[in-house]
C-alpha cells in the first residue's frame, strides 16, 4: 500500500504546497502544458519586513473567487489552455543559493515541456533564478518590470543576493538585454540621487511613476511596446507597483502608486507581447487588510493566463 504520510517539514517547509490556483487540479507532468502555476514561498531576502513566504498560500487561497472567463479578452482560459497548480518550490529557508538551485531545477522541466512559467513570490530576490531557468531555455530575454523599486543594487548588507539585487546580477550574468528592458513605477524617497541615471547608465530604460504620470498611460503603453517590441520577454510585478491604498499587504510600500484598475488597464494593453514567463512577488498576507493585495495579486495572475488565452484563441501562439 502507497504511503500517505504528509511530506517531512525537513525537506518540505509547512507553508509549501497550499492549496491550488483558482481551484485548477494539482499537477506534476508538464507534458502539453501551455502553463504552470506555481509558487516560491521565499523571503529570506527581505530587507525590512518578513512574511512573504506565505504569499503563495494567500493568493491561492483567494484565488478561488476568481472564474475562468475573462469578458474583456472574451476568452475562457482553462477552454484555450491546458495547464494547472505545479505545487511549489522545496526552498531553503534562511539560505538563498540554495533556494535559487531549487527553483532552477523546478523550473526547468517546465520550460522544456513548453509551459508558459507563472511564479507567485516570495520575495522579489527570487525572480534571478526564475531568469536563470529562462535563460537557460530561452536565452536572453527582455525585462517587463513593474516596481516602486529598481532592485539594482550592488549589494545590500553587503550581500550580492537580496530582493533589492536581482537585476543587477541578472544584467551581469546574461540573462536580460538592457535594450529591451524597461522598468516602470520607481518612486519615493532615496539613499543615491543618482539611482535612476545609474539604471540608464545600465541600459535600462526607466519610468518613474511621476513621468509615467505626465506621459499618461496610453503613451505609457506604446513605450513599453517599442522598447521591448517582438522579442522574448519576461514580466515580473512586484506588488509594491500598487499604491498601499490598494496594495497594502507588502513589506516596502511607496506611497503615490497606481490603482488596481490603472494596473489591469495596464497589463490588459499588453497583450501582444511574446511572453516566456511572468511572475508576481511581494505578498505579504500578516499585514494584509481583508485579503486586498492576494485579491490584486490573484486577478493580475488571471489577467496573465488571460493574455496566454487571448493569444492562442487569435493565433498568436
Amino acid at each position: 500500500m502507497a504511503s500517505m504520510q504528509p511530506p517531512s517539514a525537513s525537506s518540505s517547509p509547512r507553508f509549501c504546497n497550499t492549496g491550488s490556483f483558482m481551484r485548477m487540479p494539482r499537477m506534476d507532468d508538464p507534458t502539453g502544458m501551455d502553463f504552470a502555476v506555481f509558487g516560491i514561498p521565499f523571503d529570506t531576502g527581505s530587507s525590512y519586513r518578513t512574511g512573504s513566504r506565505f504569499g503563495p498560500s494567500a493568493i491561492r487561497h483567494i484565488s478561488s473567487m476568481i472564474k475562468p472567463n475573462n469578458v474583456i479578452f472574451e476568452v475562457n482560459i482553462l477552454n484555450e489552455l491546458t495547464g494547472g497548480d505545479f505545487g511549489d518550490v522545496n526552498i531553503v529557508p534562511g539560505y538563498i543559493e540554495p533556494s535559487y538551485a531549487a527553483i532552477a531545477q523546478f523550473m526547468q522541466p517546465l520550460l522544456d515541456a513548453g509551459a508558459v512559467p507563472l511564479g507567485l513570490g516570495g520575495d522579489h530576490a527570487v525572480t534571478l533564478a526564475e531568469l536563470r531557468a529562462v535563460a537557460a531555455k530561452h536565452g536572453k530575454v527582455s525585462l517587463l518590470h513593474f516596481d516602486s523599486h529598481l532592485d539594482l543594487n550592488e549589494s545590500v548588507f553587503g550581500q550580492p543576493y537580496n530582493h533589492g539585487t536581482p537585476f543587477r546580477r541578472a544584467l551581469e550574468e546574461g540573462l536580460i538585454d538592457p535594450a529591451t528592458s524597461i522598468q516602470l513605477g520607481m518612486r519615493g524617497s532615496l539613499y543615491d540621487p543618482d539611482d535612476f541615471k545609474i539604471a540608464a547608465d545600465l541600459g535600462f530604460k526607466v519610468l518613474p511613476a511621476h513621468i509615467m504620470r505626465e506621459m499618461g498611460l496610453p503613451a505609457v503603453i506604446e513605450a513599453i511596446q517599442q522598447r521591448v517590441g517582438d522579442t522574448k520577454v519576461f514580466l515580473t510585478f512586484d506588488i509594491d507597483f500598487v499604491d498601499p491604498a490598494y496594495a497594502p499587504g507588502t513589506g516596502t510600500p511607496e506611497v503615490g502608486g497606481f490603482t488596481s484598475w490603472e494596473v489591469l488597464s495596464m497589463v490588459r494593453a499588453l497583450k501582444h507581447l511574446n511572453y516566456v514567463g511572468f511572475d508576481i512577488v511581494e505578498v505579504m498576507p500578516g499585514i494584509d487588510q481583508a485579503e486586498l493585495t492576494a485579491y490584486l495579486a490573484a486577478n493580475i495572475g488571471f489577467e496573465f493566463l488571460s493574455i496566454l488565452a487571448f493569444q492562442k484563441k487569435n493565433g498568436l501562439r
